[in-house]
């Protein structure tokens, strides 16, 4: 939780290494200062600093000058590192003195982030050792033979283990920032943030929907026809059996078909389903949450309110009052 949150902008420090990833960097500030109070008040004050004053190169082609060098961490609630090539921690497991003499100037509240390789340099200053953390899944092999101490699961978005947070690739970074603040301000200010960002408030699922695997092509050994099916009826009392029965595979093999192909199992993918349809009639239709969840295969009210809180951390109507247009609401 940040430090004095009603009485100032909470301080977020990006530190940018060099060569630091682009996309990675440009995260933190556009959702943190999007997150405001009704006031229209930011609630994060965000700073990017490097390791001196000197232009930043990116991977992406072009350089950065930030507008402060390290004397900004002194000053941190929060520090975020962005996915970055720097050699010590990416190939040698180890800090070169001048980062590791800026990082020992943040105060000892502040809580860690990293965005993808950022989780490269939180462990090699060892405060991941014996804590669960996570990167992008395509350098996980690299990952655990520098930091094998580290509890690595490459399957998901992002772990929050209190005071430092690590993100998957990329843009895992936005399912993190977007978690933090509803964390520290609610789900309502969360979903304004992503609203502007025009990104999804929540993900469902992980990281392992997005390793590459070799998948099928919708030939007869895929599930994709299967899955075309069970979306048709998702009101209906779907199981695995007949989902299993309908792509001609036995249980056991239509399984593991399916968590090849998605990173999901049967169940988890139809619930997924079922929550994102029952999303949408939220948002589009007038439904009562009752209806909402017989369309949606979900049953009851009562388990609607049960998923969503724990998919996304509000109930159905506060869902509906957040998306709904204006003028639907108004109606």
């Amino acid at each position: 939780m940040c430090k004095d949150l009603a009485m100032q902008p909470h301080r977020i420090v990006v530190l940018a290494l060099n060569p630091v990833i682009g996309y990675d960097l440009a995260i933190p500030p556009m959702v943190f200062n999007s997150a405001r109070d009704p006031d229209g008040s930011r609630l994060y004050d965000v700073r990017i600093c490097g390791l001196d004053e000197g232009p930043l190169r990116t991977n992406a082609g072009y350089s950065i000058l930030p507008d402060d060098g390290p004397e900004a961490l002194r000053e941190a609630d929060s520090v975020i590192v962005p996915g970055t090539q720097l050699e010590g921690p990416r190939h040698d497991g180890v800090l070169p003195d001048e980062l590791a003499r800026a990082l020992e100037t943040v105060p000892s509240h502040a809580r860690f982030m990293s965005i993808c390789t950022g989780a490269f340099v939180l462990a090699a200053t060892g405060m991941l050792d014996d804590r669960p953390a996570t990167t992008h899944w395509a350098h996980v092999e690299t990952f655990r033979a520098l930091y094998p101490r580290v509890k690595l699961d490459e399957t998901v978005l992002f772990v929050d283990d209190g005071d430092v947070s690590t993100s998957a690739g990329l843009s895992a970074g936005v399912d993190l920032c977007l978690h933090v603040v509803r964390s520290d301000h609610g789900s309502e200010v969360a979903n304004r943030a992503a609203r502007y960002c025009v990104v999804p408030p929540w993900r469902e699922g992980g990281q392992s929907q997005f390793i590459e695997r070799h998948v099928p092509d919708g030939d007869a050994t895929s599930t994709a026809p299967t899955r075309a099916w069970a979306l048709q009826r998702l009101a209906e009392p779907l199981d695995l059996a007949s989902m299993a029965a309908h792509a001609h595979m036995s249980v056991r093999t239509f399984s593991r078909k399916f968590r090849a192909e998605t990173g999901m199992s049967p169940g988890a993918w139809l619930t997924q389903q079922r929550i994102d349809h029952a999303r949408h009639l939220l948002e589009t239709t007038d439904l009562s949450v009752d209806e909402v969840a017989a369309a949606a295969g979900l049953g009851t009210a009562a388990s609607l309110r049960q998923h969503l809180r724990s998919s996304i951390g509000v109930s159905p109507l506060a869902y509906r009052r957040t998306f709904r247009a204006p003028a639907d609401r108004a109606g």
